[in-house]
């Protein structure tokens, strides 16, 4: 079987860009005595830091002033950036408020809005087996929906918010790092207005924090940034509908958090659901196997 370079980079960027947002909930209830809004606007600030930083190492700045100059895809960066902000603000708050299980649940649903949208805007067309797949994975995010007794809003807006983000990033002609500078940017105001405007906290003033809660708030541009900068790269390599079943990684990742070690509780019906899904992506990822050797074989 051969698959082109393209292909096993975008397999490579959306697996670390997934093991990485899985374990990022480690990070924030490391710093959860700050509050959500307060670890948004250290996101928001430090990415743009970190970023600036490596586009300087990579001298990429002709390419976003390409970007600065075309009206078009400045507003779309704004559309983004906003979905952007909305998605990790409300992340922060579930991640440090006990709805971890809350948050795996949208991750587990984003995968089968990839495809829905795939499918409605991109042309993307589904094989058999894929579609086995994206039934086995609906069939368990129903139970888990069921399972709920009410709508989860919080899952739901998480896996909106993020999936809208991913398809505009995919339509658009702009590379990861000079997109991503911009969408921070258009952030930036909003977060310096708020932390200006809001009431002091206990850790507010970075002077009076310890060094240690000052070096975790800063690595949030680091944690930001890295996974994001993988998932764009790995939307510019692979169909979205493949993309969207390597986002179970994430949740997965995060329910076994949640439950292990901070207490959440896993039932029968999670269980259940955890089970439809995997079964779901092995499915999947044999069918794409299978279909790629098949095609190897024809050219041979």
């Amino acid at each position: 079987m051969k698959v082109d370079s393209k292909t096993t980079q975008g397999y490579i960027y959306a697996t670390l860009a997934f093991i990485m947002w899985g374990l990022a909930p480690i990070y924030f209830k490391s710093i959860e005595q700050v509050e959500a809004l307060e670890i948004l606007i250290h996101r928001v600030v430090w990415s743009v830091v970190f970023v600036m930083v490596v586009i300087g190492l990579r001298n990429n700045w002709d390419k976003v002033y390409r970007i600065l100059v075309n009206p078009k895809l400045m507003i779309m960066l704004v559309i983004t950036a906003l979905l952007l902000g909305f998605n990790w603000g409300l992340f922060i708050w579930a991640v440090n408020n006990g709805y971890m299980l809350d948050a795996s649940l949208g991750y587990y649903i984003n995968p089968l809005l990839n495809v829905l949208l795939g499918m409605l805007f991109l042309s993307e067309r589904l094989r058999t087996g894929q579609k086995v797949a994206v039934l086995l994975a609906l069939t368990g995010v129903v139970i888990q929906l069921l399972s709920f007794g009410s709508f989860p809003y919080i899952a739901f807006s998480l896996a909106g918010s993020f999936a809208i983000y991913g398809l505009l990033r995919k339509k658009m002609a702009v590379e990861s790092l000079p997109g991503l500078i911009i969408e921070s940017a258009v952030l930036l105001p909003i977060a310096a207005i708020y932390w200006f405007l809001m009431l002091p906290s206990s850790t507010s003033n970075m002077f009076a924090n310890s060094i240690e809660l000052n070096v975790l708030l800063i690595a949030a541009g680091v944690v930001t940034t890295l996974p994001l900068l993988s998932f764009t790269a790995a939307a510019k390599r692979l169909p979205y509908s493949t993309l969207g079943f390597f986002q179970y990684i994430g949740p997965s990742l995060m329910l076994i958090l949640a439950v292990t070690f901070y207490g959440e509780a896993f039932d029968a019906e999670r269980a259940v659901t955890f089970a439809f899904i995997w079964g779901a992506l092995i499915l999947f990822s044999f069918d794409s196997w299978k279909a790629s050797k098949s095609k190897s074989l024809m050219y041979k």
